[in-house]
């Protein structure tokens, strides 16, 4: 509510983002943002305290894992490919399963990956067209996708770094390489000249973020899994995650990619994505200094199986 009214005094009335305060020379006037003054940060403050003390809890989205991108990439690869057209809502009413085929799910695998690998938030996912994507071959071994995302909510005046996606053989669930190759090609299908939007509920059709919610909810449920919990930040929380757990990047090098700050002015932010009391545990708290605790999956590049690896 707050960063609502902060919005609505900056941007559409021009008072900024200089904190609500009494003019220096003109005693009984006032400038810069209402909604940022000493009077409303302690209300707010103590809202939230007492809050805490009536036992509300913030809660964020749950961050997405790997096992779980694992299961929704071999649910997607399972589902036959019919030819007999778009299922009826007839047929869907029948049989829930029946909400989407082959070519919907991998659409919806790709969206999930490239929020989840890039950081990026839905919204930014969904406005992605065509001509944002770019595959190149740099040398005769190496093949990549170059993504230039037009707008993001950090850099809404350009200046916004290229992403640039390799394949992934050992963690093909992983693989935008793979997703885009997929999906690419089951556009060319439907479409010859592709110019409009990467993510469409239907080819012609732009997709939004209701429908995006809608269908990443039935999708968990093909899989078994409870969606409350999960909603459209989950893959740029389990995104961090996934860089800084399982592919051990830096602090620095995640704010870099996710195009936070370099000089990292608000860290408070990063631990929110990595810390959440909402996320699945990776390890039973009873087995942390347990010498003979269960050993790890293989580590994918030096075959390790330790905590440390």
């Amino acid at each position: 509510m707050r960063a609502s009214m902060s919005h609505k005094f900056g941007r559409e009335y021009g008072l900024g983002t200089e904190p609500w305060k009494e003019h220096s020379t003109i005693p009984g006037r006032f400038t810069g943002n209402p909604s940022l003054s000493v009077t409303v940060s302690q209300y707010m403050i103590s809202l939230h305290r007492r809050k805490v003390r009536l036992g509300e809890v913030v809660t964020s989205a749950r961050a997405m894992d790997e096992p779980i991108m694992i299961r929704l990439w071999e649910f997607a690869c399972q589902t036959p490919q019919k030819d007999f057209g778009p299922t009826t809502r007839q047929q869907k009413a029948d049989d829930p399963t029946e909400w989407a085929g082959f070519n919907i799910r991998m659409m919806l695998y790709l969206l999930y990956l490239v929020s989840m690998t890039c950081l990026l938030r839905y919204d930014e996912a969904l406005r992605m067209t065509w001509a944002d994507v770019a595959f190149q071959n740099p040398r005769p071994t190496d093949f990549r996708v170059k993504l230039n995302l037009p707008f993001r909510k950090t850099h809404q005046y350009g200046d916004i770094a290229p992403f640039y996606l390799y394949g992934q053989p050992n963690r093909p669930w992983m693989c935008l390489v793979t997703a885009f190759a997929i999906w690419w090609e089951i556009s060319r299908q439907k479409v010859q000249n592709l110019d409009g939007f990467v993510f469409r509920k239907k080819i012609g059709t732009d997709s939004t973020s209701q429908s995006f919610l809608e269908c990443f909810r039935n999708n968990l449920l093909d899989i078994g899994i409870d969606p409350r919990p999960y909603g459209t930040h989950s893959f740029r929380r389990g995104g961090c995650q996934y860089l800084h757990i399982v592919l051990k990047w830096s602090f620095r090098q995640i704010c870099n990619w996710g195009g936070w700050a370099d000089d990292c002015d608000n860290p408070g932010t990063i631990f929110k994505y990595l810390l959440s009391w909402n996320d699945s545990p990776d390890r039973d708290r009873e087995n942390y200094m347990n010498p003979a605790r269960p050993l790890t999956d293989p580590c994918r590049a030096c075959g390790r199986t330790c905590h440390c690896a």
